[in-house]
């Protein structure tokens, strides 16, 4: 008991003096497509908020003029919405410098030093390729680099149990573990935050979040396109690697998780680690793989490829909570409709009192969190038609909406990391701990299923969650189960 005292005690000290921002951001990768797409509008909105005010120094092996690279994220931003604060675009792009270097090039992480000039506590934002993070990690320690500094790492970590364990290894021999920061932008999403707001602020929910009362969970990442010219990466990663083992778990940990010990981040953090250790390792039974038709002729796909482009799987947390409880999570590309929900069903009550009480076909009471392209929060109840008879009907109560204007993934990421705040960031036990539940079945599988564009993936899919029910399948509009 002493030791959980100290050990708040020191948390709180550390919470309240908070610690020292970043004095620099050096951007690795700055050419490439994600600094493109989302980390250059990230920050252009952090600039706008007055939240960043320090130098931004990109890298990359691009022979590049500094006009270059700002025409670049002058576009990236155009690209992403109106420009409506040129002042704030100015400002960034005053920000802005470039070193141009080859990674493996010592000399290249002394022109970085050089550049940051007496900046303290610089944030090294790797967006890159994964096979350079332990390049530029070695690099930035040889260089004296990281001393007093933070590195944000992009997913993937690692590609299986024993590459996270090595790059956790490099990671750990130059930066301590609270100055990595490993991204999953889907933590950084409003509607997954409050996840755990709803959870742990409200009383209701707990007497019936058990196994006692949830009959399943289900959660489905959709897309309605495809690899969109990423075939190469795509082909050698896949959707369990992708998706799977860190958006869909990580929402798995946020659901499952038991309520945190104290105020702070590393009590959940904690938590979350307990439920990826709880996780049943992944059969070869548990697991659907699909692929959507015309994947092969995709560039950068070879001809006979198996990689899955869909991928269903049924778990199992082996705790006091979740026994004999199953979690489906399903994830693809070319489905029906780009959304992302979570259905946890409940059990329906024991005794029949009402004929329709008892769903035969359809769903019991269910809570649903739609977390993409809207967010909200849905309670299904069963209410009386109005007359003499005792009928009714499933309705959906709404509890909560999306908020417009609310801060993108990576603004919120790139400014906490910052800061220094790791509460949505992941740890190295919960990385590896993920990854030893799906490391059995990542080569023991059955060959992937093809399936057509624009459905639910393959009919296996469907088999598989048979015997619980059948998939929940996002709607586009806000409608019921």
């Amino acid at each position: 008991m002493g030791m959980t005292t100290r050990t708040k005690e020191a948390e709180m000290r550390k919470t309240a003096a908070g610690p020292e921002p970043s004095g620099a951001l050096v951007l690795f990768g700055v050419t490439g497509d994600l600094a493109h797409k989302m980390i250059f509008p990230a920050l252009y909105a952090m600039v706008k908020r007055g939240v960043l005010k320090v130098p931004v120094l990109g890298v990359a092996s691009s022979k590049w003029s500094p006009a270059q690279l700002r025409r670049r994220v002058t576009d990236s931003i155009r690209r992403s919405g109106r420009i409506d604060d040129q002042r704030a675009l100015q400002r960034l792009l005053a920000l802005i410098r470039y070193v141009q270097g080859d990674y493996n090039d010592r000399s290249t992480f002394m022109a970085i030093r050089s550049a940051l000039g007496d900046a303290r506590r610089p944030a090294h934002y790797l967006a890159i390729p994964p096979a350079l993070f332990s390049t530029v990690i070695e690099g930035l320690g040889a260089a004296g680099l990281s001393e007093d500094a933070r590195v944000i790492v992009e997913k993937p970590f690692g590609s299986d149990l024993a590459s996270a364990r090595e790059l956790n290894r490099i990671a750990r021999s130059v930066f301590a573990e609270n100055s990595i920061f490993r991204i999953d932008h889907y933590l950084g999403k409003e509607a997954i935050m409050n996840i755990l707001y709803f959870r742990f602020a409200n009383s209701f929910l707990e007497p019936i979040w058990n196994r006692n009362c949830v009959a399943s969970v289900q959660i489905t990442l959709a897309e309605d396109f495809g690899v969109k010219g990423r075939g190469a990466f795509y082909d050698s990663a896949g959707c369990l690697r992708d998706v799977v083992q860190n958006h869909l778990f990580q929402i798995v940990a946020l659901l499952a998780m038991e309520p945190p010990a104290y105020q702070g981040f590393g009590a959940v953090h904690s938590e979350k680690a307990k439920v990826f250790r709880a996780m049943r390792p992944l059969r070869t039974e548990d697991v659907v793989r699909g692929q959507y038709r015309g994947y092969r002729k995709e560039p950068g796909v070879a001809k006979g490829s198996d990689v899955e482009t869909f991928c269903a799987l049924r778990l199992f947390i082996d705790s006091w909570r979740w026994e004999g409880v199953p979690w489906y999570l399903r994830s693809g590309k070319y489905l029906a409709e780009t959304a992302a929900e979570v259905l946890v069903e409940l059990k329906p009550p024991p005794q029949r009192l009402f004929d329709d009480s008892r769903p035969v076909a359809g769903r019991a009471n269910y809570l649903r969190f739609r977390i993409s392209p809207s967010s909200a929060v849905a309670l299904a109840a069963r209410v009386k038609r109005p007359g003499k008879e005792f009928i009714g009907d499933q309705r959906e109560l709404y509890l909560l909406e999306q908020v417009p204007a609310e801060e993108s993934p990576y603004e919120r990421l790139l400014g906490d990391a910052m800061a220094g705040n790791g509460a949505l960031f992941t740890r190295e036990d919960s990385v590896e701990a993920a990854w030893a539940v799906v490391d059995p079945v990542l080569k023991r599988h059955h060959r992937a299923y093809p399936y057509r564009r624009g459905g639910w993936g393959p009919k296996e899919a469907d088999a598989l969650i048979a015997p619980d029910g059948f998939w929940h399948n996002p709607q586009p509009e806000r409608t019921g189960s």
